[in-house]
């Protein structure tokens, strides 16, 4: 049995089903996906992706890979560019898919760039398997080799990282991947996050899924339908005992953070002294900042001042390294920054269906204290303009979501953190508690496999895999 369907939940399904297991997922919600949903948020016609939207990890994915998700109707949209950060001086830093068209862009930080990413691009087969996962050392040792040039890197700040680079656009490149992170920039660890999504850029790109993140998530759920599997949605899960057919040995896989498991589970994997030490971590667990999001319905392409943003499936929106520094380190001591760092994406850049022929939409967020109230549709907008002037006459209806929204649309987004919980070098993969198997709690027949364990947020079902691996092994049902 699942509780949740996200891609986490679903794909521990399909683990557990392709295992030869009869399962049932109960999903809260009307309708599955989690943070993987599209609706029409503002104007008849106009298909916005509800929280994710860009999906370099899905991609990466190694248990993605190996399902027929285009039998099930994914089609992958790639961007021409699929990373743009605009200056205030009208140039731009592009990320192509091509690793020597970026660096040969960035004149004498060229070199620089390419000795930063050549050997993870290199590496890439190796390590990102490993990465998408529990902390361990590979047996292979071409693989342990590769994940410790990895992580020799990845444990520095990003502002370690730039020390290279001596142009504005190339700082600001690193600044704004690390910021997805939501850790200050000085953070050891935010360089893992830089590496990462730069590298997967040129590895895999940056695609959106045609049609909407939607689509993904219908086509676990057709094939977890296909293994024989079933889920129930619109059933909320307050308590385990109340999971009709739930026997001893049966598996229970929790696609929930640590608050929601302790409430649906608290009294079983709570009880002993282990389970007592289990349950004092999970209330200590650390939730790190929420978002404020506007989804945008536009009359036609946003007019860019740099050339080439238009092509660009993601553009980050901040200014320079330091002014991206700033605003977050404004955001995690609990203060809304004036000119916070924005991630827009565009889908029409690589999916003509999201829109009415001719029309746009546009996805945007900026990182606010966890729980924040304030209306950032201002804030977000004014930085909008700042590198695309006259954007405001194109806008036809805006929907603004803040962390409370965000929640209420799914419950593991507590307080709008959207990556299952803080990310930082303490909580990276200790989460949800310091355990050996982190997926398994004092219950050896209850299990966790959200995005609050390794290796946390993004939408690859990583979680879901590694977690359902871990309850086949415990499995006596």
């Amino acid at each position: 049995m699942v509780v949740g369907a996200g891609p986490n939940g679903l794909a521990a399904a399909i683990v557990l089903a392709r295992a030869g297991h009869a399962v049932e997922v109960y999903e809260a919600a009307d309708t599955i996906g989690g943070g993987c949903r599209t609706a029409e948020l503002t104007l008849p016609g106009f298909r916005h992706d509800v929280c994710s939207s860009v999906h370099p990890l899905a991609k990466a994915s190694p248990f993605f890979r190996a399902l027929p998700l285009d039998r099930h109707g994914v089609a992958f949209a790639e961007p021409t560019i699929e990373l743009a950060h605009p200056l205030d001086d009208g140039s731009a830093a592009l990320v192509h898919r091509d690793l020597d068209a970026t660096a040969d862009a960035l004149g004498v930080d060229a070199a620089a760039y390419r000795a930063l990413l050549d050997p993870l691009l290199r590496d890439w087969p190796d390590f990102i398997e490993e990465i998408l996962g529990p902390l361990r050392i590979p047996r292979d040792p071409r693989r342990a080799l590769a994940l410790a040039r990895f992580g020799l890197r990845a444990v520095q700040s990003v502002t370690w990282l730039a020390r290279p680079f001596r142009t504005p656009g190339a700082r600001a490149l690193l600044a704004g991947c690390a910021a997805h992170s939501m850790l200050r920039l000085r953070e050891p660890a935010s360089g893992a996050f830089a590496l990462t999504l730069l590298t997967s850029a040129h590895a895999v790109g940056w695609p959106f899924v045609r049609g909407g993140s939607q689509s993904l998530a219908d086509a676990l759920a057709a094939e977890l339908v296909e293994l024989g599997g079933r889920v129930r949605t619109g059933w909320r899960v307050d308590d385990l005992r109340a999971l009709p057919g739930l026997r001893p040995g049966v598996p229970v896989l929790l696609d929930l953070v640590p608050r929601d498991v302790l409430r649906v589970a608290g009294t079983r994997v709570g009880r002993g002294w282990s389970g007592r030490l289990y349950a004092a971590q999970l209330r200590r667990f650390r939730h790190g900042p929420g978002v404020a999001k506007l989804d945008l319905a536009l009359d036609g392409p946003i007019p860019w001042r740099a050339v080439g943003v238009g092509a660009a499936g993601t553009v980050h929106l901040g200014g320079t390294l330091e002014e991206i520094a700033a605003a977050e380190v404004q955001v995690r001591r609990g203060r809304v920054p004036a000119r916070p760092f924005v991630i827009l994406t565009q889908p029409g850049a690589a999916d003509p269906t999201r829109a009415p022929d001719g029309r746009q939409v546009a996805w945007a967020y900026c990182h606010v204290p966890n729980g924040a109230t304030v209306d950032m549709t201002e804030p977000i907008l004014r930085q909008l303009e700042r590198f695309a002037p006259g954007v405001r006459d194109r806008i036809l209806a805006v929907r603004a979501s803040g962390p409370a929204d965000l929640e209420r649309h799914d419950a593991n987004y507590v307080g709008g953190d959207i990556n299952g919980g803080l990310q930082d070098l303490a909580q990276l993969f200790t989460r949800p508690a310091v355990r050996r198997d982190p997926y398994a709690t004092p219950d050896p027949d209850v299990f966790v496999c959200s995005s609050s364990t390794p290796p946390g947020g993004g939408v690859h079902g990583m979680c879901g895999y590694h977690a359902a691996r871990s309850a086949l092994g415990h499995s006596t049902g």
